[in-house]
């Protein structure tokens, strides 16, 4: 297929961890960037800071074509899409004008902050005829994916339980609307709703405290057959706390564990792999193949999921019905 020419708005943590992928793909072109830090654009990251790496360093941008606001990259008409990587709160405008232009649209986690923005992009990307993805990473996480194809081949049985966990520092070096919640959780949101569908009802608890930097959630998933996925951490103060993730998934017949803290079930991959498996793969997307391992669809039933638990953190354990 033709390369796929891609201009990245936004450098931040991000930006930067998507364009090192993506400038190893063959199968896209990085033909633009948005920027308003000339350091940045000058290819220089040394600066870069995020949860779970150091993108840092230097890349050579020589050939890239340099833009310090959205919509001058977005009248670019060599660019078949784009890779939002901007605060949340700045994607739905964002992405509704990519898509106004004519753009397949790349939009980082979360791809809205409620469900009626992220209907609208929906709505957006179906009348245009352009692509739209969520970069939920970890579908494409190779651990995750691995648990995805247990769970669909059947080899363990029936699925039983299942507690997903992830947890940092409130981060210091970004601009972060939702909170931990929609910073962290909306990963594992995403993904039980993959695996499994919608629950037929959630309870949830937990703690926030804005001031402090804790932010904290446990919300337990209930399903009609009887099965239950716990949801559980977020943001644990300010200053210094490692970022880690992990599973621990219950079948008939074995249970399946991952944990970055402690290595359990870790497997060896190179760095970034899951990035550049999520944007090899919207480059296909993007060329015709259609989108059924991350629809956006199922990135905005996530965000509507996740409001409900916050709602149902706020009633402190009460059962809510999923009418989502």
């Amino acid at each position: 297929m033709d390369r796929v020419k891609l201009g990245i708005i936004g450098l931040g943590f991000m930006g930067t961890t998507h364009l090192k992928a993506a400038l190893a793909l063959p199968e896209i072109e990085v033909a633009a960037v948005c920027s308003r830090d000339e350091k940045k654009l000058s290819g220089d990251f040394s600066e870069i800071r995020g949860n779970n790496s150091d993108p840092g360093g230097q890349v050579d941008l020589s050939t890239v074509a340099k833009y310090r606001e959205i919509s001058a990259l977005l009248a670019d008409p060599s660019l078949d899409a784009v890779d939002i990587s901007l605060p949340t709160g700045m994607h739905e405008s964002v992405t509704l004008a990519a898509l106004a232009a004519g753009k397949h649209v790349l939009v980082e986690k979360p791809m809205a902050l409620d469900g009626a923005s992220a209907d609208r992009m929906l709505d957006a990307a179906e009348r245009t005829g352009r692509v739209l993805m969520s970069a939920q990473v970890i579908r494409f996480w190779p651990e995750y994916a691995a648990l995805r194809e247990t769970l669909c081949s059947g080899r363990l049985g029936a699925f039983r339980d299942a507690t997903f966990r992830r947890r940092c520092a409130a981060p210091s070096w970004g601009v972060w609307e939702g909170g931990g919640a929609f910073d962290l959780l909306i990963h594992d949101f995403d993904f039980v709703l993959h695996l499994l569908g919608k629950p037929a009802a959630l309870s949830a608890t937990g703690t926030y405290d804005d001031p402090a930097g804790i932010d904290i959630l446990h919300a337990l998933l209930l399903y009609p057959d009887g099965a239950e996925v716990l949801i559980t951490g977020g943001w644990h103060n300010r200053g210094e706390y490692p970022f880690s993730m992990e599973f621990t998934a219950t079948f008939d017949r074995d249970t399946i564990e991952f944990s970055t803290a402690s290595g359990v079930g870790l497997q060896e991959h190179p760095a970034g792999h899951a990035f550049a498996a999520e944007l090899g793969y919207f480059a296909r997307c993007c060329a015709g193949e259609p989108n059924r391992l991350c629809p956006p669809q199922e990135s905005a039933a996530a965000i509507k999921l996740l409001r409900l638990a916050l709602e149902a953190r706020h009633r402190k354990g009460e059962k809510i019905e999923c009418m989502i």
